[in-house]
């Protein structure tokens, strides 16, 4: 059964930095590409960023590209995302997602992921 479990929220400053944390659990984790996904209260589901299978490929929304940074560790079954510059509109819960599909780039789209962690709160505050 795969399981996702994201650490590292918490309550920043602007400007400040957190790193997320997302540990995954089940199966072969080298083989899924994985994704950061976040949901403000009152608005839908965005995409953040996501990390191909292998690494190799990362995509940003507009909005973080250039602040935050999405990498991988296979040896330990995990993925990151470091956020720097951090602003108040990035208050939201984190969440992270994988596909069922292996060997995949990622996507920008939600209903492209199949597994998702429990989300890790993040608040910026001015």
């Amino acid at each position: 059964q795969v399981q996702l479990v994201e650490s590292g929220g918490g309550l920043v400053q602007a400007g400040g930095s957190l790193r997320l944390s997302c540990a995954a659990s089940g199966r072969i984790f080298s083989k899924y590409a994985m994704g950061w996904f976040r949901q403000a209260p009152g608005k839908e589901r965005e995409f953040a960023a996501s990390i191909s299978w292998s690494g190799g490929s990362t995509v940003y929304a507009d909005s973080v590209k250039g602040r935050f940074t999405i990498s991988r560790d296979n040896a330990k079954n995990t993925v990151y995302l470091q956020m720097n510059s951090l602003k108040p509109e990035d208050t939201a819960v984190y969440y992270c997602a994988s596909p069922r599909r292996t060997y995949y780039s990622g996507s920008y789209y939600p209903s492209n992921y199949d597994y998702w962690g429990q989300g890790t709160q993040v608040t910026v505050s001015s």
